[in-house]
């Protein structure tokens, strides 16, 4: 029994290398990220609105933010959870409760009505919330030419 085959000769190697498991490995990779990345979200997709001179607030990237959405037809969201408009101020001070610096963000669609997030801005005040961030996306220099 030979290594090289029927080559005839007397123990030659082929030096190929057989890239169709390290393709099939990528391809594995890649689905893979393309069904996390989504999951990896904080909140629901919403579009945001856009401005010329936003103000970074990074701290809304952290794992342990509280995030309230507002989407398009008004549904109203902490986190993950679908909450309504009355329950929203004690779900925010219950998640505030033990922590020192009080500060909600507020994601809202740019379609969404304006009084709707008034009202959600409203109810957090009155869960006592000191700071409320207002999150929006930079304008991009080509669309403001």
């Amino acid at each position: 029994m030979g290594m090289g085959g029927s080559s005839g000769g007397r123990g030659e190697v082929t030096s190929e290398i057989n890239v169709t498991p390290m393709a099939d490995v990528m391809l594995v990779l890649l689905i893979i990220f393309m069904v996390v990345t989504p999951m990896l979200q904080k909140g629901q997709t919403v579009e945001l609105a856009k401005t010329k001179n936003p103000i970074d607030m990074k701290e809304a990237d952290r794992d342990d933010a509280v995030l309230v959405t507002v989407t398009r037809d008004g549904k109203l969201y902490l986190g993950q959870e679908k909450v309504t408009v009355d329950a929203l101020a004690t779900k925010v001070n219950d998640l505030l409760a033990s922590r020192l610096e009080k500060k909600v963000f507020v994601k809202s669609d740019l379609r969404a009505k304006y009084g709707d997030v008034v009202q959600v801005v409203d109810n957090i005040r009155n869960a006592g919330v000191d700071q409320i961030g207002l999150l929006t996306e930079r304008l991009d220099d080509q669309v403001r030419r």
